[in-house]
């Protein structure tokens, strides 16, 4: 593990049993109040805490809040938050670590995502999240949303270098869509019968998705709340964690 830094790490909506557990790992973290986040996260520069992790409860209020970078902005939340300024005046500065966090994870499993074709399917707000993937150089990408209009919303925020496909899910074309996929990544709701092929790998990130009898492959994404952990502290402190070292924070800060 990297020198700990001296200011202490600030918990917005987690328990004072989170920051113990920071504790027993050598990291100083405090949990401070939820209401009147601006107040709070002032004071907190102003007593010169590094920065703040945020409990999923708070994320959106955080949000509006901070300054925020393009993958908090996309989502409207904020799970970790940089106070580096001090008393300095410097503002806030939030992001979202999700979409980093789900790319370190695919990587660490061994999927080659280069070249290969993806099929995201979820609702608008889940599929935000998780559709900076294609980051990872797919070439082709298909967006399944709940109606074609929020799929099609999707799809704008995918690079034009990417080929992209959005459809409904109750269009008949989705079950052919999923024939080019390689990738399936659930990222909520339920997978349509029939989708999934002995072919397919699927990724899954509601934590209810079964490949049952389809034989297709399950990706192991059991390293992402710790490599998210990794990513956030990384953002609030400046320090790079080994995620060994981290493992068992990721039960007391769910």
């Amino acid at each position: 593990m990297p020198a700990l830094p001296d200011a202490p790490l600030a918990l917005i909506g987690h328990s004072p049993q989170a920051a113990r557990a920071f504790r027993e790992v050598g990291l100083v973290a405090l949990a401070v109040p939820e209401s009147d986040l601006g107040a709070v996260l002032d004071a907190c520069r102003t007593l010169r805490f590094t920065g703040a992790l945020v409990h999923p409860s708070c994320e959106v209020a955080v949000a509006e809040v901070v300054d925020t970078d393009a993958d908090a902005r996309r989502v409207g939340r904020v799970d970790a938050v940089a106070l580096a300024g001090g008393a300095s005046g410097s503002n806030a500065h939030g992001t979202y670590t999700l979409a980093d966090a789900l790319m370190d994870a695919v990587e660490a499993s061994g999927y080659a995502a280069h070249g290969a074709s993806a099929l995201f399917l979820g609702s608008g707000a889940d599929l935000a999240r998780a559709l900076p993937l294609v980051r990872l150089g797919f070439e082709n990408v298909g967006i399944v949303a709940d109606t074609l209009p929020d799929a099609e919303r999707c799809a704008r925020d995918v690079p034009a270098s990417i080929r992209t496909f959005a459809v409904g899910r109750r269009d008949p074309a989705l079950l052919a869509l999923a024939e080019r996929a390689d990738l399936v990544v659930l990222t909520g709701g339920s997978l349509p019968p029939g989708l999934l092929q002995p072919y397919h790998t699927l990724a899954d990130l509601t934590g209810q998705g079964s490949t049952g009898t389809s034989g297709a492959a399950l990706l192991d994404l059991s390293a992402l709340p710790t490599l998210r952990l990794v990513r956030q502290l990384l953002h609030a402190t400046g320090q790079r964690y080994r995620p060994e070292a981290l493992a068992g924070l990721v039960g007391v800060l769910a």
